[in-house]
């Protein structure tokens, strides 16, 4: 299930993609376009920055933008961002591999082929939409759950 976390900064994101130049913006521009509560979104938003998905530039002109083109930073970006590998379990991921702590055999669990395909159907949705795909189509933030 995709967090308030990933969901409050999916709905950020798409917002500075439809701006000119992916930004800038306020806090609370921001935090009024996601529907987020502006505390927790500042946590959201600074996380985002460390990680190089958003840059920010103090003063009167300044605020949070896109640390890259909008073209460029894809759903998955964004949630691994926040929530690290989109796999269910860590013997189905591809950047944080390793057995589960209760499987006896890794290469022989019946599972672990199931939680794979799993892996790689939702990593094919999410790293084929970008922030750019999601802002020019209409009402993003409603199809993101508002």
């Amino acid at each position: 299930m995709l967090s308030n976390r990933s969901r409050y900064a999916l709905r950020a994101m798409v917002h500075l993609a439809g701006l000119p130049d992916g930004g800038p913006a306020t806090i609370a521009e921001i935090a009024e376009a996601a529907a987020a509560p502006r505390k927790f979104l500042e946590a959201i938003l600074l996380d985002l920055r460390r990680q190089g998905l958003l840059a920010s530039k103090r003063g009167r002109a300044g605020g949070y933008a896109l640390g890259a083109p909008a073209d460029a930073i894809s759903f998955a970006d964004v949630i691994r961002a926040l929530e690290g590998p989109l796999a269910l379990a860590p013997c189905a991921s591809r950047t944080a591999y390793g057995p589960c702590e209760t499987c006896p055999d890794v290469e022989t669990c019946p599972l672990q082929p199931v939680l794979q395909d799993g892996r790689d159907a939702i990593a094919a949705v999410f790293e084929a939409r970008t922030l750019l795909q999601a802002a020019v189509t209409s009402s993003p933030i409603d199809r993101l759950g508002k």
